[in-house]
């Protein structure tokens, strides 16, 4: 593989375009996926915000659920904002009828956590391994993460709360940082394919 690795965006829901915006923008290929054969191609991939339990539906009616948990189940590196944090989660603390995860992070996430869609809040967030200050972080019907096993690392915090998390190759926040033109954290994940690949 080059140095320029190809990442997919799962383009089932969500602010795909943004995390493309991102990708390319930390020296990544970057392309959506919404089909098992385009998801066997990418070296990492990015579930992003939206709505989780659409997203886990869409999964599974495309056929991409099983294929999503073989592949970070192998150790495909893989980041989640928001709702793709939801996703990561191998338990959800209150989760609607019938949504399923695809698991990676050994963490239990509280959906909404931060409140409605008119609490939305940005905030300056430390994320640990990113470089030059504070992120700005965008929290949308953010999630929290409530715990995490003995394996997870926590790598930010918010009013108390963890905020972003990092399990071997899976990386998770509960807020956009694709929406904020600041790509640090995105540039992380590209390291994180580029040492596996």
């Amino acid at each position: 593989m080059s140095d320029t690795p190809l990442i997919g965006v799962l383009a089932l829901q969500g602010d795909v375009r943004e995390h493309l915006i991102a990708l390319a923008s930390a020296d990544a290929l970057a392309r959506p996926v919404r089909r098992p054969e385009e998801l066997a191609e990418v070296d990492g991939l990015v579930i992003p915000g939206g709505e989780s339990t659409t997203m886990s539906k869409l999964a599974v009616l495309f056929g991409m659920m099983d294929p999503l948990r073989e592949r970070v189940g192998a150790g495909m590196p893989v980041y989640g904002t928001c709702a793709g944090m939801i996703l990561l989660a191998e338990k959800i603390l209150d989760p609607r009828s019938g949504q399923e995860t695809v698991g990676g992070i050994d963490m239990i996430v509280r959906r909404n956590a931060f409140g409605r869609q008119n609490e939305s809040f940005e905030a300056a967030v430390e994320v640990g391994g990113v470089e030059g200050g504070p992120v700005d972080g965008v929290f949308i019907r953010a999630p929290w993460v409530e715990s995490v096993g003995a394996e997870t690392e926590v790598i930010a915090e918010h009013g108390g709360h963890i905020v972003a998390v990092r399990q071997k190759n899976a990386l998770a926040t509960s807020f956009h940082p694709e929406l904020t033109g600041d790509h640090r954290v995105h540039a992380l994940f590209v390291d994180m394919v580029r040492a596996v690949n």
